[in-house]
């Protein structure tokens, strides 16, 4: 069985920062100034207002929700967002684990071999205040998670404690590295396909 679980909704909600845009580009279906999203199975809202903070960042959008629309119900919105009730969010800390090594051959680059040269600084980032659904405040260590548009998540086998989760990112739903790898290896392809065309393509690459 897939399980369920309750959600609670209450007058203020939180959304992820990304899923609101000022100025927003042709093909982003999320919420935006005079825009309609769907709560994912909730409600249809629609964003009225916009208000700024003293730095001027997005701070609060006040919008109306259409009643008519509850858990898919009325009419088809393309955009859906995921979302936290004010009144039940739970406190989490996240850390973002990435590679330990910045460069796909650490070290092969470097005049001495010198491994260590290329660790990735950016190897681990730990995140307080985040918020999280009121299921997951009493995750068991270990216990796994997909976060919606995130990524899979684990809870911190030393850590983490009912009512003060510990997450650990397992890996992300896109994979940038993976990308940029065969972004790469097509280029590299494309370069000895003209080499070759030249007639200077070298007899074998190691």
């Amino acid at each position: 069985e897939l399980g369920s679980r309750t959600l609670s909704m209450s007058r203020v909600l939180f959304i992820e920062r990304d899923d609101f845009a000022l100025e927003p580009s042709p093909k982003f279906f999320r919420l935006s100034p005079g825009a309609e999203v769907r709560l994912r199975n909730a409600y249809a809202i629609r964003c009225d207002e916009v208000v700024h903070g003293a730095d001027g960042r997005v701070a609060e959008l006040r919008c109306t929700y259409d009643e008519s629309t509850k858990q898919g119900a009325g009419r088809k919105i393309k955009g859906i967002v995921h979302w936290v009730s004010e009144t039940a969010a739970v406190p989490l800390t996240v850390r973002l684990w990435d590679r330990l090594f910045s460069k796909p051959a650490p070290g092969a680059e470097q005049p001495d071999g010198d491994f260590l040269a290329d660790l990735n600084p950016g190897s681990v980032k730990e995140l307080s205040g985040c918020l999280g659904e009121a299921s997951l405040r009493d995750a068991r260590p270990g216990e796994q998670f997909q976060f919606e548009r995130l990524g899979y998540y684990a809870a911190d086998l030393v850590d983490s404690k009912p009512g003060s989760p510990v997450f650990n990112r397992v890996v992300t739903l896109r994979d940038t590295w993976g990308k940029l790898s065969v972004e790469e290896s097509e280029a590299a392809a494309r370069a000895m396909r003209k080499l070759d065309a030249a007639g200077d393509a070298p007899a074998a690459v190691v």
